[in-house]
């Protein structure tokens, strides 16, 4: 199924297809040209692995996604919460960017039926919001989110205007925004009408410019332009004078990497269309520089907590609330903005690690759920459900076809700029023939790919291949011979000629697994595996028998994977435990890992790295809990953040969690974690006694008692007597054990209901002398 969907993405129309047609013209020329113009999602196919998630995001995700909840709020005002606004529109911008692509006669249908739906609950005023009429443009509590709901009306409707020609979307978006023009700043400044200092409101900047592009309407120009006066009021977000200041992202406004983001990518197209170079140069490619050096992980995302971090802070876990889809996805049309702005190749390179990794790490490999946030370790918490993530997830996968080729002049001539090496096809006029150009690529079993050309007559371009950072070159030959091609600055030019139909160009690429050891501050000293464009992972599910991926280090400082059977993309390294065992692991993208539920780790010790001595004995052990709880998390990975409970809504006297080691170890004392206290129990009742600690001495032996913890405070079933989150309590032992397993045991607390009870637990851990 997975090579029938790659082999629709890649360009053959699916029953009942019909090719979508040309997409409108914009009326006002930008005054700073692209570098590499972007092709419409109809001139171009991608196949191979990323065109199988480009596939499975239009069929499983986008088709089936029932809109009627997510319309719901503007047939009946309010809406269920205050951004339900936003999701329809980002639905017709991927919808419609996936249909151009594919031709799909449903997803067209239901296209046309969403935007006629969307369009009818247009109030005379213009306002197409979900907020009623007395908590309108402002920051209302539970109404703070309309000019962001309309920048992403205005998103959709213009994307489907632009593809379809469909003139009452391009009316009801002049409305939307002769409705903001009116109201801002005429009653009150537009950061007064968004969070975030105002930056969800202003980011409508992006749509309110490629308006004014589609119409030449001077109003609409000249609204963007107060928008981006409007960061330097007072309690404004001062975002452009932030950045020329010399201040990092984390620093400007309140550091909110999505909203931030997108404010960027909003002037991005402020500069395409008003010839502003000193902005491109000057601002938006100082503060890329900046999430770049400071706060990008390795997988191509970036923000904790929804907001940008200090400088090189780049926590991993879960709990940390790892790169937000949102955020990654508004990463990746900010770098596409980039390149198409100057065709510098670091952008492409950066598109390059988020499509493949974050990205498509947060989109669950079926193609219908996504991750809110994903980790670099730990268990991914994939969700059906309509958040703004759901929604934004299916942009960035319509957005990777764009980013596969472009057109580009070339010394006076024209150029076709090859930005993937998967199988893929692009369509454009070159040399003033209509020509297709297809590339067979072996990627990514072999570095090996060839382009051939097909068109009616000769035609005479260039041809642009980018050199991605994880390959040490490309040659590339032409009936049997050498091209003479010109490495430049990441790409290989390869002069204009005249090509006729049936010629090839064969391309070799070469790659290896690769050892990677860029620091964090979170973990330093970590190291990783990546193959190509892809970082790998260890994930437990895959390897059966083996120890946690927690006490894990890689072996061969240049590392030697081989090939794992089966259908997937997987490889067979060593890994030492912390005892020095080499294993044979498996490794996967870590797109995949986590996909069946495991758990997984990107960063590993470093090759040589003896594991340390703190490091609790209970690491690699086989955790169990008296009750499963349900809260997906462990207590033996390092986070007492990612704890577990035992709550099942029934009574109990006794809640127990324990480790089982896998073999004995000598243990001086035991250290227990509290997870968390909620209002209905989660904490063990000191009344009745303290929590005890027992061990077994052989793996079936009994339970015996070996202490207590002692400074647990005097919590009672109703009170938790100021427990903290993560809070320690050790028992040293009066001698030392040699133990095959730990627990520690105690009666549940019951909370504010008192016909259940449970506990919670973040960690267990033990350690020798």
């Amino acid at each position: 199924m997975i090579a029938l969907l790659a082999a629709a993405c890649l360009g053959q129309l699916s029953p009942g297809g019909a090719s979508p047609p040309p997409p409108v013209a914009y009326v006002v020329q930008p005054g700073l040209a692209d570098r590499m113009e972007v092709l419409s999602p109809s001139q171009i196919g991608v196949g191979g692995w990323l065109g199988a998630r480009i596939a499975l995001n239009q069929k499983q995700r986008l088709l089936n996604v029932d809109t009627e909840p997510l319309l719901a709020g503007y047939r009946r005002k309010p809406g269920s919460h205050p951004w339900i606004g936003e999701h329809v529109g980002k639905w017709l911008h991927a919808a419609t960017l996936a249909w151009a692509n594919t031709g799909d006669l449903g997803l067209k249908a239901k296209l046309d039926r969403v935007a006629a739906d969307l369009i009818a609950c247009q109030e005379p005023d213009g306002y197409l919001g979900t907020y009623v009429p007395e908590k309108r443009f402002g920051l209302f509590e539970g109404a703070d989110w309309d000019v962001w709901s309309h920048k992403y009306n205005l998103i959709g409707l213009l994307t489907y205007y632009q593809h379809t020609g469909n003139a009452p979307a391009l009316s009801c978006c002049r409305k939307m925004a002769d409705l903001l023009v009116a109201t801002f700043p005429a009653r009150k400044s537009i950061r007064e009408a968004g969070t975030h200092v105002g930056m969800a409101a202003t980011s409508v900047l992006e749509p309110i410019v490629l308006l004014y592009r589609f119409t030449g309407d001077p109003r609409y120009l000249d609204f963007a332009r107060y928008i981006v006066k409007s960061w330097d009021e007072p309690g404004g977000a001062g975002i452009i004078a932030s950045i020329r200041a010399g201040k990092g992202l984390n620093e400007t406004a309140n550091g909110k990497a999505y909203e931030m983001l997108s404010n960027l990518v909003g002037l991005c197209e402020l500069a395409r269309a008003t010839g502003d170079d000193e902005l491109v140069h000057g601002v938006l490619i100082r503060a890329w520089h900046d999430v770049v050096a400071n706060r990008l992980y390795v997988t191509g995302s970036t923000s904790s907590r929804e907001h940008f971090q200090p400088n090189r802070v780049l926590p991993d876990r879960p709990s940390a609330n790892v790169g937000e889809t949102c955020v990654t996805t508004t990463w990746i049309q900010f770098n596409l903005q980039l390149l198409r702005l100057t065709g510098d190749v670091r952008f492409a390179n950066e598109l390059d690690r988020s499509i493949y990794n974050h990205l498509a790490a947060a989109q669950h490999p079926g193609g219908d759920d996504w991750c809110y946030y994903t980790s670099l370790e730990g268990k991914k918490p994939y969700d059906a459900g309509i958040t703004c993530c759901h929604s934004s997830g299916p942009r960035g996968m319509a957005l990777a076809v764009q980013a596969a080729y472009f057109r580009a002049v070339r010394d006076g001539g024209d150029a076709l700029v090859v930005n993937t090496l998967e199988d893929s096809r692009a369509t454009a006029t070159l040399g003033g023939v209509e020509t297709t150009v297809t590339q067979s690529s072996g990627f990514p079993e072999e570095g090996v790919s060839v382009l051939t050309i097909h068109a009616a007559r000769p035609a005479r371009f260039g041809i642009r291949v980018r050199v991605p950072t994880w390959l040490g070159g490309i040659s590339a030959t032409a009936g049997g011979q050498a091209v003479e091609a010109t490495p430049s600055q990441g790409w290989v030019e390869l002069p204009a000629r005249e090509w006729k139909d049936g010629d090839r160009v064969t391309l070799s690429f070469p790659f290896s697994p690769k050892l990677g050891y860029q620091g964090r501050a979170s973990t330093p000293g970590g190291a990783f595996l990546s193959y190509g464009p892809f970082v790998l992972a260890y994930d437990e599910a895959n390897n059966p028998g083996l120890p946690p991926a927690s006490t894990l280090g890689l072996v061969e400082p240049t590392p030697k994977l081989t090939r794992a059977l089966g259908p997937d993309l997987a490889f067979l390294g060593p890994v030492a435990d912390r005892r020095g065992t080499i294993h044979r692991a498996v490794f996967v993208p870590f797109a995949d890992a986590g996909a069946t539920g495991g758990r997984y780790r990107v960063w590993l010790r470093m090759p040589g790295e003896p594991a340390k001595a703190a490091n609790s004995l209970l690491g690699d052990g086989e955790e169990a809990r008296s009750r499963p709880g349900n809260q997906d998390g462990s207590i033996v990975d390092g986070d007492p953040n990612s704890f577990v409970v035992t709550f099942d809504r029934t009574p109990s006297a006794e809640d127990w969690y324990s480790v089982a080691l896998p073999s004995p170890a000598r243990i001086t004392r035991v250290v227990f974690r509290h997870g968390h206290s909620f209002h209905d129990g989660g904490w063990f009742d000191a009344s009745k006694g303290r929590p005890k600690v027992q061990v077994r001495r052989s793996t079936e032996g009994p339970w015996e008692t070996v202490g207590e913890l002692a400074t647990y405070p005097a919590t009672t079933a109703a009170d938790h007597a100021g427990l903290k989150d993560g809070q320690a309590f050790e028992c040293k032992l009066v001698a030392p054990v040699a133990a095959s397993a730990v627990r520690v045991i105690g009666t549940p607390a019951k909370g504010d209901d008192p016909g259940q009870a449970f506990s919670s637990c973040g960690e267990l851990e033990a350690y020798g002398e």
